[in-house]
C-alpha cells in the first residue's frame, strides 16, 4: 500500500532531478529488476545529470532486463558503486538511444566502460586494433566497432575528452576498422590479396583525423602489381579488394551498419576506375585535375594496406597539392568556390543546416584550406588535414589574426559538438539542428546548458553562427591591413610575399599596386585610417567577388581620397548597412558609374538613402533642371547645371541597375530582366528630356528672354521616343516652329534654327560631365534638310515626299519638350502616316522588307559576328523592333493598343490581339531584353558604347556578371545569347518576312 504523499513526493523529487515524464519514470523504477537500485539517492544524482533522464532510465532498465539474475545484480552494484562506470554509462545512455539499443542486445558491452586506467582515456589506432581482433566477418565487426564507439562516446559525453578529441579517436577507430575489413576481404580471397599491393588512403574528414560519429568515410585506392603479375590482373584483382572492403562496411546487416564507404573522390569520381597505379594517379593529377581536386588532396592520408605504397602516394601528390594556387585558373575556380551551393539545401531546412547553412562548418572549413593553399606553398607549418590545427598555424604564421582566429576556433568547436550529439542520439547521418522542444532539450544538456536550456542553445547557435558568418570572409583580408598597419608588440603580420600571394588567391591583378592602395587607405593613427581598418576587410570581399577587383580598390581610394575630410562620408559607410555593399558593387562592376561618381563624389550619399536608387520622376527633374537654370548667369553657366543633374541622375540609374543585377547579402538579384531594362529606360529618358528642356530653356532665355518669336517644340525620335534610351543613346530628335502672330516668317526660322544650334552646342561642350549628343539625321530629306521646319512644312512634306522608312521612323514620335500643343498638333499630324487607314499595301510591306534585307547585308560593321550583334546581328534588336513596327503599321489602325511608341508594350498588345502567338511574344521579348541589357552592360563595364560583347577577357565576364553569370561562365553567357536570338530570328522570319 502506498503511503500517503509518497507518489507526489517521489514525483517531485523526479521533477527535480530533471525528468519530463515522472510518472513513466516512477513506473519503471517500481519494476522488480530495479529494486536493488531503486531507492539509492546516487542513482537518481547520475540520471539527473544525463543529458536526458527519462531516456537514461528507460534505457538503464532495458539492459538490467537483459542480463541473468545473477549478472544483473553484479552490474547493479558496480553501478551504484563504481562512479566512474556510473557516469560514463549513463551518460552515453542519456545523449545516445542507438547505443542504449546496442547494449539492450549486447549487456555485457558495458564492462568497455568499467576500466578507468590513464592508458584507456587517450587510446590510439593500435589499441582500436586490439578491440576489433576477434571480428572476423561484417557482422562481429559490427558489434566491436559498436564496443569501441560506446567507449569514445562515453569519453565525449563525460567531458574526458574535448571535441577535437573525440574527432581524432573517430578518425582512428575508422582507421583500424578499414583495416579490419581490408583483412576480411583478404582472408576471403587470398589469390587477389597476393597478386596485389592495395593501400587506401583517407580523405575528408577521416584523412583528416576530424571524423563525425556518423559519417561517410571517403577513401581512394592506389594499387601495384606484385612479382610477376600483370598490371591489369592486379588491377582487377585490387578492384575486388576494394569492392569488398566497402561493402563490408557499407552493407545493412542484423547489426546494421557501420558507415559508407565513398570512392568518389578519386580521379574522374563515379567515372573512373576504382583503384589506379600510383603512376595513373599522378598522371591524372597532372593533367586533368580540377582546382577542388586538390582541395580534397588537402587531407589525404595512407590508412590501411599497404603502408609504404600509401605514404609513395601522398609523397607524390603532396607538391601538386602546394603548386594549386599557381594554376592559371585558380582564381576562377576559387571565386566559384567561394559562392557556396547552398541551392540544393530545401528552404525549410537552410536556417537549420549546421553544415552548409550561412555561417555554417562548411565556412570555416573553406576559408583554412583556402588559406592553406596561398600560403602553403611558402610555408610547411601549414600542411595539416585537421581544420583546427591548420586554423592555429595560420594565426601563428600571421595569415589569420589571432583573435579572429580564437573566436573561429570557439565557434567551430561549438559547432561540431552540436553536430556530434545530434548524430550521437540516433546514430544517424545529419546536420539538422532538430526542431522538437524534447530533442532540443537533450542537445542543450547534453552540451551542458542546464538552465533554460532550449533558449540557451538557440542564442548560442545563432552567436557562434553569426560570428563565423562574419569572420569567413575577413579573415582573408583582415591580415593585408595589419601588413600596412602599427602592430601591437608581439603581433605577427603579412610578409609582402604572402600578401601579394593571398590578394592574387583572390582574384587582384596587380597585388603590389593594391598593397598601395591599402597602405595609403588604413595606414597611421588617425580616427579616418581606424575607421578605414574596420570597413576595408569587408570591402575588399565584395570587391573579390567582382570581375575587376582592382578598379574597385581603385575607386574607393579615389572617393576616399575625396571625401576623406568630410566628416559624413565614412559614418555613411560604417553606419549604413548598405551603403558600403552598394558602393563596393557599384566601384567594381566596370568604368562608367564609377566616373560619373568621381566626377561628383558626393553623390555616394545616394547610396545609404533607402529612396536614393528610385529614379526621379520627369516633374522632378524638370523643376530642379528649370529652378538651376533659372538661378544661372549665363546660358553655359545654366547647361552646366543641367548636365550636373543629369550626370547625378546618370549615377543614380547605373547604380540601381547594378546594385538590381548584382543583389546584396540582404536583397537578391531582380529576377525579372525586363523590369531592369524598363528602369534604365524610362530613367534615362526621362532625364533627357528634362535636359533638353533646360538647354531649351537656357538658348532661349541668353538672346530673346522670355519669349521665342517663335513657338518651339522638341519630338523625341528612336530610342528616345520609344522611352528606351541607353546609357549610350543619342537623343533622336524632330524639331519643328509655328512663327508667333505677327512674326515674319523668316525671323522665325533663324530664331528657331538659332536655338537648335545653341541647344546642341551647349549640350556638347566640353566639360566634366558627359556630352548629350542631339541627333536629327531622321528629320525630312535626312542630312540634307533643315534642322527645324514649321507644322505646315512638315504637312506639306509628308503629303509629297514621305518615303514609307519615314512613315516607320515616326512610330516612335512623342512629344518632349517645348511648346506642348505644338507638339501635340505635330502627333495629330504624323498618325495617318503611321497608322495608315486600312494597314499598309503590298507595295509598302515588300519595300519594309527589302529595306531590312538590304540593311542586314550593308550595315553590319566588317568582321561583326552576326550571332553577337546586339543591334544588327541575328535576333538582335532591329529584328525584333522591325518586326513589331511591321504588326504596328499593319494594324495600328484598328488595334489601339499598338499605337504606342514602346517595343515591349506594342509586343504585348499584339499578342492579346492575336497577331503573335504567346510563345513567339515571349521569344522576341526576351531576345530584345537580353540584347538590351548586353547594350547597357557594355557600356558600364567599357564607359563607352558597343553593339557586341567586349573581346577583353576581364571586360566580357564583368558583363557576364552583370547579367547573372559567375565566373567561369562566360562560354554559357555566350551559348545562351545565341539560342535565344537564334529562336528570336526564327520567328522573326516568319512574323516579318512571312518565311
Amino acid at each position: 500500500m502506498t503511503v500517503p504523499g509518497r507518489r507526489s513526493s517521489t514525483f517531485t523529487r523526479l521533477l527535480r532531478h530533471g525528468f519530463t515524464d515522472p510518472s513513466a519514470a516512477a513506473q519503471l523504477l517500481e519494476l522488480p529488476d530495479m529494486a536493488s537500485v531503486r531507492s539509492d539517492p546516487v542513482l537518481l544524482d547520475a540520471l539527473g545529470a544525463t543529458a536526458d533522464p527519462d531516456l537514461a532510465l528507460r534505457s538503464l532498465v532495458r539492459l538490467a532486463e537483459a542480463h541473468e539474475p545473477d549478472e544483473r545484480r553484479r552490474f547493479l552494484d558496480n553501478l551504484i558503486t563504481a562512479k566512474p562506470l556510473r557516469d560514463r554509462l549513463l551518460g552515453v545512455l542519456g545523449a545516445s538511444e542507438a547505443l542504449g539499443d546496442h547494449l539492450a542486445r549486447h549487456p555485457r558491452d558495458w564492462h568497455a566502460l568499467a576500466t578507468y586506467e590513464s592508458a584507456d582515456l587517450h587510446p590510439g589506432v593500435a589499441d582500436f586494433e586490439r578491440g576489433l581482433a576477434d571480428a572476423t566477418d561484417p557482422v562481429s565487426l559490427r558489434v566491436s566497432y559498436r564496443r569501441c564507439l560506446l567507449a569514445i562516446a562515453a569519453r565525449d559525453v563525460c567531458g574526458t575528452t574535448d571535441v577535437a578529441e573525440a574527432a581524432a579517436e573517430l578518425a582512428d577507430l575508422a582507421t583500424a576498422t578499414l583495416r579490419a575489413a581490408l583483412g576480411i576481404a583478404r582472408t576471403a580471397a587470398p589469390g587477389d590479396a597476393a597478386a596485389c599491393r592495395l593501400a587506401v588512403i583517407a580523405m575528408g574528414k577521416c584523412g583528416g583525423h576530424e571524423l563525425n560519429y556518423v559519417s561517410d568515410v571517403d577513401v581512394i585506392f592506389v594499387a601495384e602489381p606484385t612479382g610477376g603479375t600483370e598490371e591489369a590482373k592486379a588491377l582487377q584483382a585490387a578492384t575486388r579488394l576494394a569492392s569488398h572492403l566497402m561493402r563490408i562496411c557499407s552493407e545493412t546487416t542484423v547489426e546494421g551498419t557501420i558507415w559508407p564507404v565513398d570512392a568518389n573522390l578519386r580521379p574522374e569520381g563515379r567515372n573512373g576506375p576504382l583503384v589506379r597505379t600510383l603512376s595513373s594517379h599522378v598522371a591524372y593529377y597532372q593533367r586533368w585535375a580540377k582546382t577542388w581536386e586538390f582541395q580534397a588532396l588537402l587531407k589525404a592520408r595512407p590508412v590501411a594496406g599497404d603502408l609504404a605504397l600509401g605514404e609513395a602516394y601522398t609523397e607524390a601528390v603532396a607538391p601538386l597539392v602546394w603548386q594549386a594556387a599557381e594554376r592559371e585558373n585558380f582564381v576562377a575556380d576559387v571565386q566559384k568556390m567561394r559562392r557556396r551551393v547552398v541551392d540544393n539545401i530545401p528552404v525549410a531546412e537552410i536556417e537549420r543546416e549546421l553544415k552548409l547553412g550561412p555561417g555554417g562548418l562548411r565556412d570555416v572549413e573553406f576559408a583554412v584550406q583556402l588559406l592553406q593553399l596561398v600560403h602553403g606553398r611558402s610555408d610547411a607549418t601549414l600542411h595539416s588535414g585537421t581544420t583546427l590545427e591548420a586554423l592555429q598555424a595560420l594565426a601563428a604564421g600571421g595569415y589569420v589574426g589571432r583573435a579572429d582566429a580564437a573566436q573561429l576556433d570557439e565557434a567551430y568547436r561549438f559547432l561540431r559538438a552540436m553536430e556530434h550529439r545530434i548524430q550521437l542520439h540516433k546514430l544517424r547521418r545529419t546536420h539538422l539542428v532538430p526542431e522538437q522542444e524534447a530533442d532540443l532539450r537533450r542537445l542543450a544538456r547534453s552540451l551542458g546548458l542546464r538552465t533554460d536550456p532550449v533558449t540557451t542553445l538557440n542564442r548560442e547557435w545563432k552567436r557562434h553562427a553569426s560570428v563565423v558568418r562574419r569572420l569567413h570572409e575577413k579573415i582573408f583580408y583582415r591580415p593585408l591591413l595589419d601588413a600596412v598597419a602599427q602592430l601591437t608588440p608581439g603581433e605577427t603580420r603579412l610578409s609582402p610575399k604572402a600578401a601579394g600571394q593571398r590578394l592574387e588567391a583572390l582574384g587582384y591583378a596587380d597585388p603590389a599596386a593594391a598593397m598601395r592602395h591599402l597602405e595609403a587607405l588604413a595606414s597611421g593613427v588617425s580616427r579616418k585610417a581606424a575607421i578605414q581598418r574596420t570597413l576595408l576587410p569587408v570591402l575588399l570581399g565584395w570587391f573579390a567577388d567582382s570581375a575587376d577587383p582592382d578598379a574597385g580598390l581603385l575607386g574607393f581610394r579615389k572617393v576616399s581620397d575625396a571625401l576623406g575630410k568630410t566628416p559624413w562620408y565614412l559614418r555613411l559607410l560604417r553606419d549604413e548597412g548598405a551603403a558600403a555593399e552598394n558602393l563596393a558593387r557599384v566601384l567594381s562592376a566596370g568604368r562608367l558609374a564609377p566616373d560619373l561618381l568621381l566626377r561628383a563624389p558626393e553623390a555616394v550619399a545616394i547610396l545609404g538613402d533607402p529612396e536614393g536608387l528610385r529614379p526621379r520622376g520627369r516633374d522632378h527633374l524638370e523643376q530642379e533642371i528649370l529652378a538651376a537654370v533659372g538661378r544661372a548667369d549665363t546660358a553655359e553657366a545654366a547647361v552646366a547645371a543641367a548636365r550636373g543633374v543629369r550626370r547625378r541622375e546618370l549615377f543614380r540609374t547605373a547604380a540601381a541597375d547594378i546594385i538590381g543585377s548584382y543583389g546584396t547579402e540582404e536583397n537578391p538579384a531582380e529576377a525579372d530582366a525586363g523590369a531592369l531594362v524598363d528602369q534604365v529606360g524610362d530613367a534615362i529618358t526621362e532625364l533627357t528630356a528634362a535636359t533638353v528642356a533646360g538647354a531649351l530653356r537656357a538658348a532661349v532665355r541668353d538672346k530673346w528672354g522670355d519669349t521665342l518669336p517663335t513657338r518651339f517644340a522638341v519630338i523625341g525620335m528612336g530610342r528616345f521616343g520609344g522611352h528606351e534610351l541607353g546609357y549610350g543613346s543619342d537623343a533622336d530628335v524632330l524639331f519643328v516652329h509655328q512663327p508667333r502672330d505677327g512674326v515674319d516668317e523668316q525671323e522665325a526660322a533663324r530664331a528657331a534654327n538659332a536655338v537648335v544650334s545653341e541647344m546642341r552646342r551647349l549640350l556638347q561642350l566640353p566639360t566634366a560631365d558627359p556630352p548629350l549628343l542631339i541627333d536629327a539625321d531622321l528629320r525630312p530629306e535626312g542630312k540634307s534638310g533643315p534642322l527645324v521646319r514649321t507644322l505646315a512644312s512638315y504637312g506639306a512634306y509628308y503629303r509629297r515626299w514621305s518615303l514609307v522608312w519615314e512613315s516607320q521612323a515616326l512610330l516612335r514620335a512623342r512629344p518632349m519638350a517645348g511648346d506642348t500643343e505644338l507638339a501635340e498638333a505635330f502627333i495629330e499630324l504624323v498618325e495617318p502616316l503611321r497608322y495608315p487607314r486600312e494597314g499598309l499595301d503590298d507595295e509598302a510591306v515588300r519595300e519594309i522588307r527589302r529595306l531590312k534585307a538590304r540593311m542586314e547585308s550593308e550595315r553590319l560593321p566588317r568582321g561583326a559576328d552576326p550571332t553577337l550583334h546586339t543591334k544588327l546581328g541575328r535576333g538582335g534588336l532591329s529584328d525584333v523592333e522591325w518586326t513589331v513596327q511591321l504588326l504596328q503599321m499593319r494594324h495600328g489602325w484598328e488595334v489601339p493598343g499598338l499605337r504606342t511608341t514602346r517595343t515591349r508594350e506594342a509586343l504585348r498588345a499584339a499578342r492579346a490581339a492575336g497577331l503573335v502567338s504567346e510563345d513567339d511574344a515571349r521569344t522576341l521579348d526576351e531576345a530584345w531584353v537580353l540584347a538590351t541589357r548586353v547594350r547597357n552592360g557594355v557600356m558600364l563595364v567599357r564607359g563607352r558604347a558597343g553593339d557586341t560583347f567586349p573581346s577583353d577577357v576581364r571586360e566580357l565576364a564583368a558583363v557576364g556578371r552583370y547579367l547573372g553569370y559567375g565566373p567561369g561562365h562566360v562560354g554559357d553567357m555566350l551559348d545562351d545569347y545565341r539560342r535565344v536570338t537564334r529562336r528570336a530570328r526564327a520567328v522573326m522570319e516568319a512574323a516579318f518576312y512571312d518565311a
